[in-house]
């Protein structure tokens, strides 16, 4: 797993579907007789459990499993290679022969139905058997393949394709339509390991702390006895953060974005590290490299704790596993808009550096939660467009307060289209803050081809009618930015979760 980054599919490989027969149908010669296990004509289950190549032929140990349910192995010489974990249907011929043909061929579909998976339709599945075709000696290496359909209307069912690669069985793939005989597999470069990103989203996730409890602990922290640079690290985080005022420039703004942590991965990767004063995620991470040595000592703190905030807040960790996967409740919670605030525990017989450590390396879980977040919905749709999500998080300063202003910017774009075509993006934002005297706010807008709507959410009543009298005005100032403005709504409340309506309108601010 790479660092914490956008991703676009590779260029990916064409396997076809296959013409619908028999997918392999040859004769195995049996090393040993059969003895009565099957009577000619007689046919069973069988699996590959070994293969070893010899000189002339492959020599295949097979696990059968009879009508009566009992099983027995038996070793076999094949005149092609066999993938081991293969499932065959087998029927004897003679006392030392058996025909054979990989299992659940006779019922694959050799073809789509376009009116059931129309072109750009993702398909998911996972590979049941494969081996090798053949092949002449002026023929390219085809491999043939039995894949079973996992979402789709298809689900359950079978498909027969050829592949110039081979394709490991028990491996899961995906794959856009391109045609009643084509498939477009996305390469295993483009796809991250789902388990692994949900292991990883969910730990972060419970480790998160809320930024304004750093930053609150970082004001009141007294600054008397503690070393410069410690005092220069806190110094500098604080001063970089943005003031509200400020975000209504859309340069202000623009800046606030590149440097709310989310992108700080991808930016050392572009050598821009002389370039990151002003991140936020990389002054969370100077600041616990400065409180590390400046800790008492090692054996006062908690051995899950503080001693290793550290290890927890570095991007490099990202790549280890972090055990079983989570229950799916603690995935969805972590891919939730907005994320939950959450104060990490501190123990009341901690110092202040303690405290600070532990709060700091809860603030980097929380800006890599949402960065996981953005990968987890990164995606190419059932309708085969690429649905691209940055989700993160920006410490505003007001006045004395610090108002963490959460952002969900999503970009769908159509996955084909003609090249003289001019390509269309469907854009779509969702804003989250808790701005007094408004209270907690909310924002969804939907832009396309200059033409934007959108619902605003407010908790307190009195707030929802202000805004709702305000809406005219919005709707001017819109008017005057040179978009089309279509419907502009307030709601006392929150917004509905699960299924999206239709309308799915976010905001944007018209001057950025």
């Amino acid at each position: 797993m790479t660092e914490i980054s956008g991703t676009r599919p590779l260029p990916p490989t064409q396997p076809a579907v296959r013409p619908a027969q028999n997918p392999v149908d040859m004769a195995l010669k049996l090393l040993q007789p059969l003895d009565g296990l099957l009577s000619a004509g007689e046919s069973a289950d069988a699996e590959v459990i070994a293969l070893k190549e010899t000189a002339q032929s492959f020599q295949v140990l097979l696990k059968l499993t009879l009508g009566n349910g009992s099983q027995a192995t038996l070793e076999a010489s094949s005149p092609r290679p066999l993938v081991q974990g293969s499932l065959l249907s087998v029927t004897a011929l003679s006392d030392t022969r058996l025909t054979m043909a990989l299992k659940g061929g006779e019922r694959a579909l050799g073809s789509l139905d376009l009116d059931l998976l129309p072109v750009g339709t993702l398909v998911q599945g996972k590979v049941v058997s494969s081996e090798l075709a053949a092949q002449g000696k002026a023929q390219a290496v085809v491999y043939k393949v039995l894949v079973n359909v996992l979402n789709t209307p298809l689900a359950g069912s079978q498909l027969s394709i050829e592949s110039p690669r081979p394709l490991a069985i028990g491996s899961l793939l995906s794959a856009q339509v391109q045609g009643s005989q084509m498939l477009q597999f996305l390469p295993l470069a483009s796809q991250l390991d789902q388990l692994e990103l949900t292991q990883q989203l969910t730990g972060q996730q419970n480790r998160q702390g809320s930024l304004d409890a750093l930053v609150g602990a970082l004001q009141s922290t007294s600054r008397e006895n503690l070393p410069d640079s410690l005092r220069a690290a806190m110094d500098k985080l604080l001063g970089a953060l943005p003031d509200i005022r400020q975000l209504g420039d859309s340069k202000a703004l623009a800046a606030a974005l590149e440097n709310c942590g989310a992108l700080l991965e991808s930016r050392l990767l572009a050598g821009q590290a002389g370039a990151l004063p002003q991140d936020f995620k990389a002054n969370l991470l100077r600041l616990i490299a400065q409180l590390l040595p400046a800790l008492p000592t090692p054996t006062s703190l908690p051995t899950t704790g503080t001693s290793n905030a550290m290890a927890q807040a570095l991007p490099a960790f990202i790549r280890s596993a972090l055990g079983a996967l989570s229950q799916a409740t603690a995935r969805q919670q972590a891919l939730s808009f907005p994320l939950p605030s959450r104060l990490a525990q501190t123990a009341e017989e901690e110092g202040d550096l303690e405290t600070l450590l532990k709060l700091a390396a809860a603030a980097v879980s929380r800006l890599q939660t949402h960065q996981l977040s953005s990968l987890a919905q990164t995606q190419v749709t059932p309708e085969g467009n690429l649905l691209t999500t940055w989700q993160l998080e920006v410490p505003m300063r007001n006045q004395q307060e610090i108002v963490p202003l959460q952002i969900k910017l999503q970009q769908e774009q159509e996955g084909k289209q003609e090249k003289s075509e001019r390509k269309e993006s469907l854009w779509r934002i969702e804003l989250a803050f808790d701005l007094e005297p408004l209270g907690p706010l909310q924002v969804q807008a939907q832009l396309v081809q200059g033409s934007l709507s959108s619902q605003l959410w407010a908790e307190r009543a009195d707030t929802a009618g202000l805004i709702d009298r305000e809406l005219p005005n919005l709707r001017d100032r819109l008017t005057a930015a040179g978009l089309t403005v279509g419907e502009l709504a307030c709601n006392q409340g929150k917004p509905p979760r699960g299924q999206r309506t239709s309308l799915e309108q976010r905001w944007v601010d018209e001057t950025a």
